[in-house]
């Protein structure tokens, strides 16, 4: 593709002469690769510069002046249009050329890619570049943290909730268990009391029986001893 610059070389506008040095010039310093066709020396260049600009971009005249901007036959605007795309660093996409990798227009491009449909930026995330594309807002950022601390919190919540449940069934099961192993050994201590009371009882009442015994032997050996005197 060339970039054709129609421009008048005999000009007598200094206006002129400039807007045409300045397209020249900035051309150049991009290194474009671009063809100056003079429409002052060459009536073919002047007819076909006035047939193919389009009626709509023409001035109220009727003639367009120079310098006009082609590329190839596709027309690209006159030097108020380049200079428009220039402040706004589209400059290539002005003359309808791919932008260098590395440019400025070509990061434009990329961030303006992913905006409209997220194509590059799948092809970016595999390279591991989309970082460097996307730039997420503060406010995007500070409420996503904002939204994962809740969230946590509320783990934490019901997780330490979870446990004092569990704390305070297991607090209930260990005081109904002591309550049935108190209830199981008052019985036991109950019987065992009387038990040991029994016992004590027969103990007397077998120590007084001996005792009786005891006493009547000794009324039978007095009673003998009596009567043999």
């Amino acid at each position: 593709m060339v970039i054709k610059v129609f421009l008048a070389s005999s000009s007598g506008s200094t206006a002129i002469k400039k807007k045409q040095q300045d397209v020249v010039g900035f051309l150049e310093a991009l290194k474009v690769d671009y063809t100056q066709l003079d429409i002052a020396c060459n009536e073919d260049n002047r007819m076909w510069m006035r047939q193919n600009v389009p009626e709509d971009r023409k001035p109220t005249n009727g003639i367009p002046l120079p310098p006009q901007i082609f590329n190839e036959e596709s027309y690209c605007g006159d030097y108020d249009t380049f200079f428009d795309a220039k402040e706004d660093n589209s400059v290539y996409s002005f003359l309808g050329l791919p932008p260098p990798p590395g440019s400025k227009e070509a990061e434009k491009a990329d961030k303006a890619d992913i905006v409209e449909n997220g194509t590059h930026a799948e092809e970016t995330n595999t390279v591991g570049n989309l970082d460097d594309l996307i730039e997420v807002p503060v406010e995007e950022r500070n409420g996503n943290t904002h939204r994962e601390e809740e969230k946590l919190q509320q783990v934490a919540d019901e997780e330490e909730e979870a446990q004092d449940g569990e704390e305070e069934e297991i607090t209930e099961e260990e005081t109904a268990d002591k309550e049935e192993t108190a209830e199981d050994e008052t019985p036991m201590e109950e019987e065992e009391a009387v038990e040991e009371a029994d016992e004590v009882t027969e103990y007397i009442q077998a120590h007084a029986e001996e005792e009786e015994g005891q006493d009547e032997e000794e009324d039978l050996e007095e009673t003998q001893e009596e009567e043999a005197e």
